[in-house]
């Protein structure tokens, strides 16, 4: 849709990007192509943090949320410039030793604005040789999920011990980490078969 529709969602308007996808789901639930409790979410990286931010935001729009290596603890990192990828992230972010970039990225953060509430059921994968979302930023936000959260829908950290970014690399071991995903949304939403 463009460079300018893009501009709208990233920076000091990146709450847009997580405001669009509850206004998505809203719409998905107003118009009866699903409810609720049979909306599930996934997304890896930057889709991590947007599944971070949702669920936040708006827990009660979904039934299950998968979040692969998930870009959660957003002002830390961005705050270590060591990082492979901060600095050059700062154009899509924002640079956080930036007071005014500081404050608009601490509203979304995901890891910074778990709260009591409950969440749906949540699968957080990460690797363990993630060079570019390391594997602490997913278990910190799910210790912080377990610690603050009022349900009791399951919530899993699944560590791949062997993998980087893009999760399993042989063709055998992606389609097993799949079929562990498929696994958990289907019994989550109740198919059996």
């Amino acid at each position: 849709m463009g460079e300018v529709w893009r501009d709208q969602g990233r920076m000091l308007q990146k709450r847009n990007t997580f405001t669009d996808f509850v206004a998505c789901a809203e719409h998905l639930i107003k118009e009866k192509y699903t409810s609720a409790d049979r909306l599930a979410i996934s997304g890896g990286s930057a889709g991590g943090l947007l599944m971070g931010a949702v669920v936040n935001l708006r827990p009660d729009l979904f039934r299950v949320a998968l979040a692969y290596v998930p870009f959660v603890d957003v002002l830390n990192t961005m705050l270590d410039a060591t990082l492979p990828l901060t600095t050059s992230e700062y154009i899509e972010w924002g640079n956080p030793n930036d007071k005014s970039a500081y404050d608009y990225m601490k509203t979304y953060s995901p890891y910074d604005n778990v709260r009591a509430q409950a969440y749906p059921a949540m699968l957080i994968r990460v690797s363990l040789n993630d060079s570019q979302v390391p594997y602490w930023e997913g278990a910190k936000f799910a210790a912080k999920l377990r610690a603050r959260k009022t349900d009791r829908n399951l919530l899993l950290l699944k560590t791949n011990m062997g993998a980087g970014h893009g999760g399993a690399s042989g063709r055998y071991d992606h389609l097993r980490e799949q079929a562990f995903d498929y696994s958990f949304l289907l019994a989550e939403l109740g198919i059996a078969q």
